[in-house]
């Protein structure tokens, strides 16, 4: 099963996001502005969690809103 399996089938939220904290972790890079981060790492030590964590919940956020 992949993620736009769950979309087509109009899977629950509970269901993607189960389907999207599994599977192995993967390293990624990615580029954003200096400003960004230091914001973003403030805010998640702030929430009392990782700057990692943030992303990933902002990421799970987004593909598990509501599309209709």
């Amino acid at each position: 099963m992949e993620y736009i399996d769950l979309v087509k089938s109009d899977a629950d939220a509970t269901d993607m996001r189960a389907f999207l904290a599994g599977g192995d972790a993967v390293a990624v890079t990615i580029r954003i502005p200096a400003n960004l981060r230091d914001s973003a790492k403030k805010e998640a030590e702030l929430r009392g969690t990782t700057f990692s964590s943030l992303l990933r919940e902002c990421l799970v956020g987004e593909l598990t809103k509501d599309r209709k």
